[in-house]
């Protein structure tokens, strides 16, 4: 199991020297460790690179099953011990940018002071990657916005938050009032926009419902992968974008930027909880998977996340967990 915990570290930092500084091993005893498998597996697991270090085919093979391995093993003592066992463990939460900008802080604290022996390592990247995180035991927990239909994840609707047009000061779209007035969405969407490219899961989104309710593909001038960046030229005047209100929530508050509800139809995007369902979860993830309903209940109560919950929050509960399907 030690010489496991080692190989995942240094596969996951990409370097000895900082799986060395994660484990509080000396480097030197760590490349002893990997000499040790290698021998006992006959095979070669890792290679040097410009990269760092990286893996081999069997290196890979070893790192998907290992971790299935470790999570179990780690689960015995919640299984043993039942409820009397502190929790204690390692839990990797899959986050979007724009969720983590919001929540992890909050949540890092609020789980270290109530599970001090929970480790909580956060992930960032587009909902699409942390997808295939998860599926492949890259992450045990993870929020995304859109997920394909699948069984071996189980999705639960956690909120819904609106979408909405916006654009610089002094901008205009026919006699519609920012901040007052809905903007039909066939309107919005024959705007000069900015917007992210395909394959974004905000992008298909909005493809989706313009070819579905508006019968016209979408008139997107600039396509960039970033909120921030699509925030600065929309703020500069060179166009418009659709966003969900929180990521523009700052901006319009200080008057960089004008909004405009949509209407006919109005667009929200869910936000999903995600875990496995074909592999067990520990009662550490269980208690990050209720602690972070807990987090997002106060975020919309505080105004902070301007969002419908989808659920009633219970102290100490999750949602019910039920799988649901990706539109």
């Amino acid at each position: 199991m030690r010489h496991l915990r080692y190989f995942i570290a240094i596969a996951e930092e990409g370097s000895l020297s900082k799986a060395a500084e994660r484990l509080n091993v000396a480097q030197p005893a760590l490349s002893q460790h990997m000499r040790n498998i290698e021998e006992d597996l006959k095979v070669t697991l890792l290679f040097r690179s410009s990269r760092g270090v990286q893996l081999t085919e069997a290196g890979k093979r070893l790192l998907e099953h290992g971790r299935l391995v470790v999570d179990s093993f780690q689960q015995l003592a919640d299984i043993v011990g039942g409820t009397e066992v502190e929790l204690s463990g390692e839990v990797r939460f899959g986050l979007p940018g724009t969720v983590s900008q919001v929540l992890s802080a909050r949540l890092i604290d609020e789980a270290s002071r109530r599970y001090p022996k929970i480790r909580l390592r956060i992930a960032e990247a587009m909902s699409g990657f942390i997808f295939d995180w998860l599926r492949e035991g890259k992450v045990d927990i993870a929020v995304l916005y859109r997920a394909r239909e699948t069984r071996d994840l189980t999705l639960t609707p956690v909120l819904s938050e609106e979408l909405r047009l916006f654009a610089a000061p002094g901008m205009s779209v026919g006699a519609a009032q920012p901040g007052r007035d809905a903007v039909p969405y066939v309107d919005a969407i024959r705007l000069p926009l900015i917007v992210p490219s395909p394959g974004h899961g905000l992008r298909d989104l909005l493809d989706e419902m313009a070819l579905s309710h508006c019968d016209v593909p979408l008139n997107a001038r600039t396509e960039i992968d970033s909120y921030a960046p699509i925030k600065t030229l929309v703020e500069q005047g060179l166009g418009y974008s659709i966003l969900p209100a929180m990521a523009i929530k700052a901006e319009t508050e200080a008057g960089r930027l004008v909004a405009w509800r949509l209407c006919e139809p109005e667009l929200r995007r869910q936000l999903l909880l995600a875990t496995p369902a074909d592999r067990p979860m520990s009662s550490a993830t269980r208690a990050i998977e209720a602690l972070t309903m807990e987090m997002l209940s106060q975020l919309v109560g505080e105004g902070i996340w301007q969002a419908r919950l989808l659920y009633e929050h219970r102290q100490g509960a999750s949602a019910p967990r039920k799988a649901v399907p990706s539109s």
